[in-house]
């Protein structure tokens, strides 16, 4: 072991150590290594990752592909809209008809067809790198968004899983609300297709997989046909119920102490209500954790960029940047931003918010249009911020076009998502925060509610909505992947009127997602909200925020100037490999109580300037410190330990200073390792017989006489190093 540097060997024990002998040692070692899982696919469906720091292995997010769902067909009331009539009583089992099965082997690629997606219930696609992992020896989890969240009922049912989980209190309860309505709109499959009869379904056979069209093999198995494994059933309410009583709730910017030795806090990103990037602290470095972001929100609190200042590293896990096509502009770099108030105003511009307001605007005045016409609007838009924000952008057009047209909002956690809402101004925007003060509700859906204009329902089937329904209408309502909920059943409804408008987000694959609806009359319009951090503004950060590392997803390579990055070290990483980071400090930090300095007995190293002592005590980690103290023991014990000696010794060395003691001996090399000089063996004749082997591993003394053997060691001690 080189000593190079301070630090002491242990007796780990993860953050409760016992009593030890601290030592003179080297601290080198691997600070962090990193592991993408996976890099996602959008808002809906976040990235994934594997962070093992100091010792700890820390999961980041816990998602589930919901878009996956599109190769299941769905549910619909009127069955004989996917399949024709003379089939529909056979067509959940159609794959099974060995006739159907020659035929679907002899054909060529066709376009795609509502027959070719799974009639089964359906399943759901986790990260299926994360089962290649013992989630026994996950230590840690943490989720920045309930995106982030609705995959952890499948983790934290597993054998063995005893992690803590880590999760802001307001994305703790949109997750739960979000995972609750997804299990209740599955028991719509439930009740129709009835239990399993085998843990694996039948279009899980490898032979079925083979027969479903390239574009839905694809989203089934991944490009390279190992994420069929990755399927699974959905859990239940219990497990929902179980997940929430393991997590641990935290507000923005309290500390959360691990196992003594991890400080982790949650700063807002702005992308969402409690959304939030992490920072970790650990006895070797700091790390920020950078999810999706957005510098300043119309809804959630904004982006906290300024907690991000100084950190060893940024681990940047923010895809959604991949979403614009800028290129990137090199007087981000110049030296007339050098100064931080130039740098803060520049990545405060408004410029992403007056464009979603813009866009929500168009889509509102489509809506209008649609309305108009005597057709219904069908918003099924996952985002709990921009539906709040059409919600009051909508009812302000109908207000000015004098429109008497209801807004439902059809969803079994809609009363309790809205009214959650209105109580949690500590998680909201500035903006927001000021109508508290001002007496004024921190959403118009509160006044809405009052004045009837937005009617909540928990159900399609809900009497009362059945009741009070009227055409023409906007509906919101889940899901966005047209697969589950209320959605699949009103746009069944309406996919044959021309005047009607169904709302997407560019992220679902619309040319799948409307096969069970065609032929479609309807009118489709698509659109982007704000994804994350635009890539002009990514450079402008890490400029202000002065990182001495940052890991960037392999995707962003090619959009950034690292030619003019001179202040940090830049890496890369890809899905499914492992980044290794060195430590960042060159020591820990000890804190020594003021009685052992009576046992510092210093030596000074023959091959370094440095002074070194040797101390016994009793080693506590806690809240990030180290803290070496006392223990009751023996007087003078520490005075009669033995010396430990480090390093090769030199054989002329060795042969001049077993003469000085009137010990003669002969050298022998080693044949294997004769070149490096390492490893030889010196043969003692007078004044007995003794035999000192060399060797990369240590140094063996072999003698009959004890008091030759003595003499020896002393020899050896007297040309190494030792404390």
């Amino acid at each position: 072991m080189p000593p190079s540097a301070a630090c002491f060997q242990e007796e780990h024990c993860r953050g409760r150590l016992p009593v030890i002998d601290y030592k003179y040692s080297s601290v080198w070692f691997m600070f962090m290594k990193f592991t993408c899982l996976s890099k996602g696919g959008g808002s809906h469906f976040p990235p994934c990752h594997i962070l093992d720091v100091c010792g700890f292995r820390v999961l980041l997010e816990c998602p589930l592909d919901l878009s996956a769902l599109a190769i299941f067909a769905p549910f619909l009331n009127d069955r004989h809209s996917i399949v024709p009539e003379e089939t529909s009583d056979y067509a959940t089992h159609k794959s099974l008809d060995a006739e159907y099965v020659a035929q679907k082997r002899q054909k060529v690629e066709k376009p795609l067809d509502a027959n070719d997606l799974i009639h089964a219930e359906p399943w759901y696609k986790t990260v299926n790198n994360l089962h290649l992992w013992n989630v026994s020896f996950i230590d840690v989890v943490l989720i920045s968004s309930p995106m982030g969240m609705v995959g952890l009922p499948f983790l934290t049912r597993m054998k063995g899983f005893s992690a803590k989980i880590y999760v802001t209190e307001a994305t703790a309860r949109l997750g739960q609300l979000m995972m609750e309505d997804l299990v209740s709109m599955h028991m719509e499959y439930k009740q129709y297709y009835g239990s399993e009869g085998s843990s694996d379904p039948q279009w899980m056979k490898w032979q079925e997989i083979e027969l479903l069209p390239s574009s839905l093999r694809k989203i089934a198995c991944g490009e390279d046909g190992a994420e069929l494994g990755g399927w699974m059933p959905l859990y239940s309410a219990a497990d929902v119920k179980d997940c929430l009583t393991k997590v641990q709730t935290v507000r923005y910017t309290e500390e959360a102490c691990y196992n003594g030795e991890l400080i982790i806090k949650a700063f807002s990103s702005g992308s969402e209500i409690g959304a939030c990037n992490w920072i970790i602290n650990g006895p070797k470095g700091n790390i920020a954790y950078v999810s999706g972001s957005i510098f300043a929100s119309d809804h959630a609190m904004n982006f906290d960029y300024s907690a991000l200042q100084g950190r060893d590293l940024i681990l940047y896990s923010d895809f959604f940047s991949l979403d614009t096509t800028e290129e990137m502009d090199e007087s981000a770099f110049s030296d007339d931003n050098d100064k931080w108030e130039a740098l803060t105003k520049s990545l405060r511009r408004g410029d992403e918010n007056l464009e979603e307001r813009e866009k929500l605007a168009f889509i509102c005045s489509c809506a209008i249009d649609s309305v108009k016409a005597g057709g219904s609007v069908l918003i099924p838009i996952n985002g709990l911020g921009v539906v709040l924000q059409f919600l009051e952008q909508i009812s302000m057009f109908l207000e000015s076009s004098s429109l008497q047209v209801p807004i439902y909002i059809i969803s079994s956690v809609a009363e309790e998502l809205l009214a959650y809402t209105s109580i949690i101004p500590e998680w909201l925007c500035d903006k927001r925060q000021e109508k508290l003060f001002s007496g004024e509700p921190l959403f118009a859906h509160v006044e809405l509610l009052k004045a009837k204009k937005i009617q909540v329902f928990p159900a399609v089937h809900s009497p009362k909505l059945l009741t009070n329904w009227q055409e023409p209408c906007i509906v919101f309502s889940p899901h966005w992947s047209l697969r589950l909920g209320p959605a699949m059943h009103l746009l069944r409804r309406w996919c044959g009127d021309q005047n009607s408008l169904l709302v997407l987000e560019d992220k679902v694959d619309a040319n799948i997602a409307l096969l069970p609806f065609k032929p479609m009359s309807m009118k489709v319009l698509q659109c982007s909200f704000i994804p994350g951090i635009k890539l002009q503004k990514v450079q402008l950060m890490l400029k202000a925020l002065q990182p001495k590392f940052v890991l960037f997803p392999e995707e962003l390579r090619s959009h950034f100037i690292t030619s003019n990055i001179n202040s940090f070290s830049v890496s890369h990483y890809s899905e499914n490999e492992t980044v290794c980071i060195p430590s960042l400090k060159e020591s820990v930090e000890v804190e020594i109580e003021a009685n052992l300095g009576s046992q510092f007995q210093w030596r000074i190293s023959k091959h370094k300037n440095l002074n070194i002592t040797r101390l016994k005590g009793e080693l506590l980690v806690a809240h990030n410190k180290h803290q070496l103290l006392s223990r009751k023991e023996l007087a003078g014990s520490s005075k009669n330990m033995s010396l430990l000696h480090w390093g090769s010794p030199d054989p002329e060395n060795l042969l001049a200073a077993l003469s000085k003691m009137g010990i003669n001996g002969n050298l022998e090399r080693s044949m294997s390792d004769a070149e490096s000089g390492e490893a030889f063996i010196v043969h003692i004749k007078d004044p007995k017989r003794a035999t000192i082997e060399v060797g990369a591993a240590g140094t063996v003394i072999s003698a009959a006489d004890e008091n030759l053997a003595s003499q020896v060691f002393e020899a050896l001690g007297s040309i190494l190093d030792g404390i």
